[in-house]
């Protein structure tokens, strides 16, 4: 769906909303799934846009993928189609783990360099060269990946010159059928990473310290179908928790894991924010002004870059001035100018933004221009005074399920078009 979203600002948002399934943990267990022949059942699965795409990358490479609710059933081929479609591919980056997968499988893959939100340079040489020390050439033509592995995949000693999250994927997918140990130094330790190890090793992979800085990875000759429940989503939770503080409000989110949050949920408190923490619930009540606040967004267990956006937003009404620093992506601001359109006083010197806190954004046409762009937006509009029209909304339809209606069961004065 595309279309816009469509916000009048000034309502506190009150109430109580679940998140589901992380999506950046679903679409690597679909990934994940391929595998092992068979039956696999993934639970806990948003219905989201991005969601829709990997199934169509599955069915290309011969699964089927049937959805009831929030499962999802994935029968895999004995033999899949070592090729991912350009079509789609370009369309997420997240397909760029067929790559692992496929080669562990096939010995052979086919794919298009991937696509996704345009956050500057995002390269894969990790990923490539990863998978060269265990064996795998590479051929580049008229933009497709060409791999093989003539010699099969061999485990091995690899090292990540900073601890990139797909690369880190991509090489234990590859390293669970490889033969013998491989070694992931300085590996990414994201909860979504820890939760694909989980669902391997329901499949039999044999896989030590995922959640660490160091994977070792034990490679077996067969893996088996499994039945998994995808770890709930700390961004979907983070934004409504976000939006309820720009609000004024006060908003619970349940069905969580408040642990995965933690630098995030530091940073609403120190912008003035109450927060509250039982096991699975968070709640957050907004100040009537925030705090100036600093940020620096890092790899897991700091800061996630895909909650900056929100908390410029949320900082952009801040008294003071802020500073936030982002680590991960370059290219990450284009939304900065749709921020500033509503009133903010917001620029961008390098890698930092400086948010100057305003009194008062005011609604205005504007575009979404991402997933979490259209969500800060959305945050922003929240707050401003008189009517906030989003284009390009069918972003936000990539990473959340059922945003509109959720911020409209909390109070929110907003509508799809």
């Amino acid at each position: 769906m595309s279309g816009s979203i469509v916000i009048n600002g000034g309502t506190p948002l009150q109430g109580t909303i679940g998140v589901l399934g992380a999506k950046n943990a679903a679409l690597k267990h679909m990934v994940a799934s391929l595998l092992a022949p068979g039956l696999h059942t993934i639970e806990n699965v948003p219905g989201i846009l991005d969601v829709a795409i990997m199934g169509q990358v599955l069915e290309h490479v011969g699964a089927s993928c049937v959805t009831d609710g929030t499962t999802l059933q994935i029968d895999v081929p004995e033999t899949p189609n070592p090729e991912a479609p350009l079509e789609l591919v370009r369309q997420m980056r997240a397909s760029i783990l067929v790559l692992g997968a496929l080669l562990a499988r096939t010995g052979e893959a086919r794919v298009a360099l991937p696509g996704g939100d345009d956050f500057g340079a995002r390269p894969i040489d990790f990923h490539l060269r990863g998978l060269e020390q265990m064996g795998v050439e590479f051929d580049l033509r008229h933009g497709v990946l060409h791999a093989a592995a003539p010699n099969g995949l061999t485990g091995t000693d690899i090292f990540f010159e900073f601890p990139s999250v797909g690369a880190t994927e991509n090489i234990l997918l590859a390293a669970v059928l490889a033969k013998g140990t491989t070694t992931i130094g300085n590996a990414a330790r994201e909860p979504e990473l820890t939760d694909l190890a989980e669902y391997l090793m329901k499949m039999g992979a044999k896989i030590d310290g995922a959640g660490t800085s160091t994977i070792e990875v034990h490679g077996v000759e067969r893996l088996g179908p499994a039945t998994h429940r995808t770890v709930p989503d700390r961004l979907e939770a983070g934004t409504y928790l976000v939006a309820g503080a720009m609000s004024r409000g006060e908003v619970t989110v349940t069905d969580c894991r408040p642990e995965h949050l933690r630098m995030e949920l530091k940073k609403l408190e120190e912008a003035g924010c109450d927060v509250a923490i039982t096991e699975h619930t968070v709640t957050v009540r907004g100040p009537d002004i925030p705090m100036a606040t600093d940020i620096a967004t890092l790899p897991y267990p700091g800061f996630h870059t895909d909650m900056h956006p929100q908390m410029v937003a949320f900082l952009s009404v801040a008294g003071g001035t802020s500073l936030v620093t982002e680590n991960i992506y370059s290219g990450r601001f284009r939304y900065l100018g749709e921020l500033n359109r509503m009133g903010a006083d917001i620029h961008a010197d390098g890698q930092h933004v400086v948010i100057r806190g305003v009194e008062n954004l005011s609604g205005c046409e504007i575009d979404g221009c991402d997933i979490r762009a259209a969500a800060a937006l959305t945050i922003a509009a929240l707050r401003a005074d008189g009517v906030t029209t989003i284009n390009d909304a069918q972003h936000v339809d990539r990473g959340y399920d059922g945003f509109v209606p959720k911020l409209a069961s909390l109070g929110a004065d907003i509508r799809r078009t």
